[in-house]
């Protein structure tokens, strides 16, 4: 390493008695030469040709609860089918910049603002919903519209604003109305988030998905439903010039109808919920 930095003319890493840590022209630096890597490995593809069978590591993103109920059964169904490829699921609740994390292709919801993606609509529009345990709603003030929740306990999930949501305009207005909070929990996990406010501990918001089943046996309930944001959208995003690539070519072919379909039951499920 001290070569490598001699070479280029700065400190890489930085250096402690227990830890080394990447400087942060350390980190600009790896993050170039995993394009670069990328970029050799598509190239040796498409030296081989554009039909070459899959083959090699594929790194697939998603977020985690998505990622293990959804995504998860399909990739395994993948492996199964392409024996040649191994894969690295990454299951994230952050926002996940492709090349410079060297992964392949990811699910991301939301609006795309990145024109340099390749992106595969999934449809499946995901709803942001707000919901709480029924014992916990009948025993605080009723919520009739969004500045209701000022008077409630909330468990915010890090993801989805610690100290403010936001809704739809209230009837004949343009200005989106803002709740303002201080929650009385904050988590950084789906799971938690959505366990907590079964307990009874207060207010949370999360995807329709990921309260579906919580919300159909009757432990959570929607509430404000009528001032929920629009919801978002769904995509199997890659970086230019992977879909050249035959193993995201083809897991991409293979993925995105079974993705659809489970997306389709999802939000049919949602569009029954609250």
């Amino acid at each position: 390493m001290s070569l490598l930095e001699a070479h280029v003319g700065v400190e890489l890493l930085h250096r402690t008695t227990r830890t080394l840590k990447l400087s942060e022209a350390g980190q600009r630096y790896a993050a170039a030469c995993r394009r670069v890597l990328t970029d050799l490995e598509e190239a040796d593809m498409l030296a081989g040709g554009e039909r070459a069978a899959p083959r090699g590591m594929l790194t697939v993103s998603a977020p985690p609860v998505l990622g293990e109920e959804v995504l998860r059964p399909i990739l395994d169904d993948f492996l199964d089918l392409f024996p040649t490829v191994s894969a690295r699921l990454l299951l994230l609740d952050r926002f996940v910049h492709l090349v410079d994390e060297g992964v392949d292709i990811a699910v991301r919801i939301g609006q795309l603002a990145d024109s340099s993606l390749i992106s595969t609509r999934l449809g499946g529009d995901v709803r942001r919903v707000v919901v709480a345990a029924p014992r916990y709603l009948a025993s605080h003030p009723r919520i009739d519209e969004p500045a209701d929740l000022m008077k409630h306990q909330i468990v915010a999930f890090t993801n989805f604003g610690l100290d403010s949501w936001s809704f739809t305009p209230a009837k004949g207005g343009t200005i989106p109305r803002t709740v303002q909070f201080t929650p009385r929990y904050i988590v950084n996990s789906v799971r938690a988030a959505a366990a907590s406010a079964a307990a009874g501990c207060g207010l949370t918001r999360l995807y329709s998905y990921h309260v579906a089943e919580y919300v159909r046996d009757g432990r959570l309930k929607i509430v404000l439903a009528d001032a929920e944001s629009p919801p978002l959208p769904v995509h199997l995003i890659a970086p230019q010039g992977r879909m050249s690539v035959p193993k995201v070519r083809a897991f991409v072919d293979f993925a995105a109808p079974r993705l659809r379909t489970a997306f389709a039951r999802l939000a049919a499920e949602a569009g029954t919920l609250g």
